[in-house]
């Protein structure tokens, strides 16, 4: 009994998960599109975003905000997302502009690139957080979103966890990071590497005045 109430409790929450794209085709929009990003935070990378059509009323089990699940279970419910989703695409933008523009523009910069790269144009597009100034799209933000949209929760995992690729593949090129653990995140570790070796070509400079001071 307490197994078929657990089931029909994921069910429940996996269906709730599409009430906001059920709002939004009743307003008349039929394509509807999820996007959030991945990597605002680390000291080190790119920001990650990725566009998510999937199909209506699509259950995926187990599909949540990615920061809820484990690296394995991300890297399982990606390849469930690519295989059926109607359309999906994922765009980074690199440290350097991250440097150049500040990282809340990049990350909406991405999220641009990768709704506007999708090979169907939706209708309207769900966005992660609180922010839709400068998307060029009609769209709206929505708080914690990962955890209320099937469409975000989709696409915050495949941002994540193509950023954690590319981590862990620069890790081979500065091994002496350790990329692989933190993902470029500010850990101890982390920042005792930087202070003993100096940044790398991948650091995000305007995010290491505070450890690095004037020696930039």
């Amino acid at each position: 009994m307490a197994k078929k109430l657990t089931a029909e409790k994921e069910a429940k929450r996996l269906d709730g998960m599409y009430i906001i794209e059920r709002e939004k085709r009743l307003k008349g929009y039929d394509i509807i599109c999820g996007t959030d990003e991945a990597g605002r935070g680390p000291l080190a990378g790119p920001v990650y975003a990725a566009a998510v059509i999937l199909p209506e009323e699509l259950l995926i089990p187990g599909l949540n905000d990615s920061k809820k699940l484990s690296e394995q279970r991300r890297e399982e419910l990606f390849n469930v997302i690519t295989e059926k989703a109607v359309a999906y695409s994922i765009a980074s933008v690199d440290e350097k502009r991250i440097d150049e523009m500040n990282i809340l523009n990049a990350s909406l910069e991405a999220m641009n690139i990768a709704v506007g790269t999708l090979d169907i144009k939706p209708d309207f597009v769900l966005v992660d957080g609180n922010m839709t100034r400068g998307l060029c799209f009609p769209c709206e933000a929505v708080v914690k979103g990962d955890a209320k949209s099937a469409s975000i929760a989709a696409a915050s995992i495949l941002a994540k966890v193509s950023r954690d690729r590319y981590m862990i593949k620069m890790a081979e090129e500065y091994p002496q990071y350790g990329f692989e653990k933190h993902k470029g995140y500010g850990t101890k570790a982390h920042s005792e590497a930087i202070l003993k070796y100096g940044p790398c070509p991948i650091h995000r400079r305007s995010f290491l005045k505070k450890l690095l001071g004037d020696t930039l």
